[in-house]
């Protein structure tokens, strides 16, 4: 037998989290995942199961009736929305303008489906001409997917513009909403939506591990029509909606919710159904347009034009013969305070920093532009 290891509780210090996600959980949503666990079919769960419906509704601005909360993070959320959908031999457009959009073009060659990619230089928005030059040059295309927020650039693309195309050309959206959920404007059945995902740990300033996602009626048509089965048991949506969904209250088992996380994203949703989506929303321009001038003062320069530039999402290029790590270290070490590293084609070129939901205040910005100005003279 292997002998017992011993180890001390773990106890983190309180970090100022304003990297690319997770964000700084609510005070209120952290003391929400401590309260005591109930069975998952439990009535009074069931319950604020319902209520929590209707907050992600609420957040996404959607009548959806398939609209719950995936039991995993933001990339099985994307999963989800694929494998539901795409079925093998079926061509989908994929906007393609950071890391995220790879990730999707990824899955659709993981269903056996046919990705068209379109690309946009990272740092830019999605381009609707371009994506309108592939909508006409494939016909025969299903589906376009698309990054809302690019999370690894900092870009915000046109989404309402770009599912009316598809609705245009007779294609169904999927729209990767990660980053934009509570921090940008973003209203799925006005724009057309019919697949969207999120995450818990963006702007929602919830714990991490839990994956919003909303389904139109016509995305639950195809999903209904499917010629094959959806090759996930786990996140055959029709299979748990059941649980989410039913007659009289009465839910079928599919797996151990979990409880706790899920009374955390009932409270970080109640939160932002109390502050108003609107005020959310201006709250994160607002803290973005203070951090924009102390960036500027320290002559710091934005990788992402003003026009099409995430409020909740800063990434800066890091100046010539700075350390990038070195840097992110001693703001850790020194500040308690974490930015986030650039990814893929902005790897060791750009920092990130998140300005997300409960992150997004003004007390956060003081610290980070007065930690950079000390740490970088």
């Amino acid at each position: 037998m292997l002998p017992a290891p011993h180890f001390s509780a773990f106890n983190p210090p309180r970090r100022i989290l304003m990297g690319p996600g997770p964000s700084d959980v609510y005070p209120e949503v952290l003391a929400a995942q401590a309260r005591p666990t109930v069975g998952h079919l439990d009535p009074l769960f069931v319950g604020m199961m319902d209520e929590l419906k209707s907050l992600i509704q609420y957040a996404f601005q959607t009548k959806n009736e398939m609209t719950m909360a995936v039991s995993a993070p933001g990339s099985a959320g994307m999963e989800t929305c694929f494998v539901n959908l795409v079925e093998p031999g079926e061509k989908v457009i994929v906007c393609r303008n950071g890391v995220f959009g790879e990730r999707m073009r990824q899955n659709v060659e993981r269903v056996g489906a046919i990705a068209v990619v379109v690309d946009n230089e990272w740092g830019t928005p999605v381009d609707p001409a371009s994506v309108e030059a592939a909508l006409k040059a494939n016909p025969e295309a299903k589906f376009l997917a698309f990054v809302h927020a690019e999370t690894s650039t900092g870009a915000l693309s046109d989404a309402k513009t770009l599912c009316a195309l598809a609705k245009q050309y007779g294609c169904l959206s999927i729209v990767d909403a990660v980053t934009s959920l509570g921090g940008v404007e973003l209203r799925v059945d006005e724009w057309g939506i019919d697949a969207i995902y999120s995450g818990s740990q963006k702007c929602l300033s919830c714990v991490p591990g839990l994956s919003p996602v909303s389904f139109s009626p016509n995305a639950v048509e195809k999903l209904k029509n499917r010629k094959t089965p959806v090759q996930s048991w786990f996140l055959d949506q029709s299979l748990v909606m059941a649980y989410w969904t039913s007659a009289g209250g009465k839910r079928s088992y599919h797996h151990t919710a979990p409880v706790n996380a899920l009374y955390a994203l009932h409270e970080s949703l109640r939160l932002l159904a109390e502050e108003g989506l609107e005020n959310a929303w201006k709250r994160h321009q607002d803290m973005h347009l203070v951090l924009r001038a102390g960036l500027e003062k320290l002559g710091l320069k934005f990788v992402v034009a003003e026009t099409s530039r995430l409020p909740q999402l800063n990434a800066i290029y890091i100046p010539e013969g700075v350390d990038d790590a070195a840097v992110r270290v001693r703001l850790l070490k020194d500040y308690n305070l974490e930015i986030g590293a650039g990814l893929g084609a902005l790897a060791g070129k750009a920092w990130r920093i998140g300005l997300m939901g409960f992150g997004a205040r003004r007390e956060n910005v003081a610290l980070c532009l007065r930690a950079l100005e000390e740490v970088l003279n």
